[in-house]
């Protein structure tokens, strides 16, 4: 509200001074005002200590900054930004989520969740449990917090960023105060994460404009500093094929030069590459739309310039299509036939499987679109991240990968993942590949080295196993150590099997059990082997076992998980919910971790 001659004591020159001062009081600066005129018309004391303390609460005033990661990312900002908000001089705590007491909430002041969704809108691991808390008859009264969300997803699944959404929703309805309008982020998150921790500092800096100008700069780096946003470029040492002859699988052993990077990771880390697109898509694309391959277009907001088929080789992705996507590009046809599909979720979903940026651009012609145009709309090409299959304790200076290469045939074309086929066709020992590693607290060997580990894993999911045992052999770790592997055939798809069979002679591996699903009548997974060992399984967890999951999600760690709970229900007379409940404890005590995809 602005003010007026008409309703307020002061003059015109007065009131367009003060119009001109207000808005660009802080909270801080208006209360201090407020303080000084009253303390000038007040003999006593009491309005400057009224002030005085109203101040020292603002100061005082606590922000809890929650996560839930899945891949590590939301870890990532919440460390970064906790920083950024103590520069501003506000108190901070970072917690897990699985390790937070969620009956503190009630004397929260100010809460950040930054989360990111995992699966078909559920949860990370690590947040189930506050979730469930908060949809629970035991979650409290929150009038008097106040919150703001930053979630993280990935557009291109139906339940976009739905874990962010619930917990904003959840807290209102709670009776906090949303303080900061909720952010929903797609892969490319950075700028967005950005925009949303600078409103939240805006809106809770007590301290920022005293801060500005006082900070202790800080001490050089001794070289270059290789992360996310400036990956280290890695020679390719080895690249070879783990399949025998006749296999319908094709997984790559990937071995890269870390030397002179500084980069440092632990088993159950994972190594994030930045692929590069197919050059025939490019070129059929660009030859589609009759553009100039060496058409300059701008990359991003600080004005980028690149040639258009360096900038859709190296960029932007355009192997997934998405409905933000479609909708974006759809007031450049005057094809109806796209407005259609665009009418059903069904229908829509039905296009969009198996199909990428040049289907569509083929399919609804005539398209008034200029590549400038279209690289606005894109999003930049998202980094594959890989579990690590190394241990840096074992091999110095270098970083394995373990990686499936994904082909097939859809629509009348052959189809080739963007990373996972540059790794089998264009990677080369002597190329380099641009990489960065990704931190994964939620997946990590038990510091007792005399703790059992259990690991269960299919396909490309025995990678970070790899790397455990590594580990355990150079530490000499004593504790007691079981894989469940399984994969399609045992003669060919039996990955790095020499190696297991060395640790299991050593003792590094105290049991294995495999279960190839392709070499009997009847189909074999691994959790059928868990099951069948039921007894051993569930005497092993009661003896302070930690239990590995990695690999597929939708089907074999769901199928792994209910085989677990069956186990733990029939081994200990347990009912389904106390056996749920076990399971529960067994992950929030850390000893129940999952890594997958």
């Amino acid at each position: 509200m602005s003010l007026q001659v008409i309703n307020s004591p002061f003059n015109k020159e007065q009131t367009e001074l003060l119009n001109q001062l207000l808005p660009t009081l802080n909270e801080q600066q208006k209360i201090w005002l407020s303080g000084y005129l009253a303390a000038g018309t007040d003999s006593g004391s009491g309005a400057v200590q009224e002030i005085e303390a109203e101040e020292a609460a603002v100061k005082t005033r606590h922000v809890t900054l929650l996560y839930g990661s899945h891949t590590g990312n939301c870890q990532a900002l919440a460390e970064d930004f906790s920083g950024r908000l103590k520069e501003n001089g506000l108190q901070v705590s970072v917690e897990d989520m699985d390790r937070y007491k969620p009956k503190s909430l009630k004397k929260e002041e100010d809460l950040l969740i930054i989360t990111s969704t995992h699966g078909d809108g559920d949860p990370p691991d690590n947040a189930l449990s506050f979730y469930e808390f908060l949809y629970s008859r035991r979650a409290p009264k929150l009038d008097g917090v106040r919150y703001s969300v930053l979630a993280l997803g990935d557009s291109s699944y139906e339940y976009f960023c739905q874990t962010g959404k619930d917990f904003d929703k959840r807290l209102e309805e709670l009776g906090a105060q949303r303080f900061v309008e909720r952010v929903d982020c797609d892969l490319d998150y950075e700028e967005e994460a950005e925009d949303w921790i600078n409103k939240v500092v805006h809106s809770l800096g007590t301290a920022a404009e005293e801060k500005k100008g006082k900070a202790t700069p800080s001490p050089q780096a001794a070289g270059p500093v290789y992360t996310k946003k400036n990956p280290f470029s890695a020679e390719v040492l080895e690249n070879i094929n783990l399949n025998g002859r006749g296999s319908n699988k094709e997984t790559r052993h990937l071995e890269l030069d870390l030397e002179d990077s500084s980069l440092e990771y632990e088993p159950g880390d994972s190594l994030g590459i930045y692929p590069i697109n197919e050059e025939k898509l490019v070129d059929q694309l660009i030859t589609l739309m009759q553009w100039d391959p060496e058409l300059s277009v701008t990359l991003n907001k600080d004005g980028e310039v690149r040639a258009l088929r360096e900038a859709l080789l190296s960029h932007f992705e355009i192997t997934v299509l998405t409905k933000p996507l479609i909708e974006k590009l759809e007031p450049f046809t005057s094809n109806e036939k796209l407005q259609e599909i665009l009418v059903s979720k069904e229908t829509l979903q039905t296009y969009i499987e198996g199909r990428d940026l040049l289907d569509l651009l083929a399919d609804f012609g005539p398209w008034e679109l200029g590549a400038e145009e279209l690289i606005q709309q894109l999003r930049k090409i998202p980094p594959r991240l890989y579990s690590i299959a190394s241990s840096r304790k074992a091999n110095p200076d270098e970083v394995h990968l373990t990686i499936g290469t994904v082909r097939y045939e859809s629509h009348g074309r052959h189809r080739l993942g963007v990373c996972s086929g540059q790794c089998a066709e264009r990677m080369e020992p002597g190329g380099n590949v641009s990489v960065f590693v990704q931190k994964n607290s939620n997946f990590k060997l038990p510091e007792d080295g005399s703790a059992p580990v259990i690991m269960v894993g299919a396909g490309t999911g025995i990678a970070p196993y790899r790397a455990f045992l590594e580990e355990r052999e150079e530490l000499g770790a004593e504790g007691n150590t079981w894989l469940f592997f399984g994969e399609q055939h045992f003669t060919t798809d039996f990955l790095y099997q020499t190696e297991w069979q060395r640790w299991l002679k050593d003792g590094v591996l105290s049991r294995m059990d495999v279960a190839f699903s392709r070499d009997n009548e009847e189909k074999v997974y691994v959790q059928h082997r868990m099951t069948e060992r039921s007894r051993e399984l569930f005497e092993w967890l009661e003896a302070g076992a930690y239990l590995y999951v990695c690999g597929d999600e939708k089907h074999m760690a769901k199928d792994v998980h209910q085989a677990l709970v069956s186990i733990v229900q029939r081994e200990s007379g347990r009912s389904l919910e106390e056996a749920e409940a076990y399971v529960a404890d067994l992950r929030q005590q850390k000893r129940y971790q999952r890594d997958v995809y």
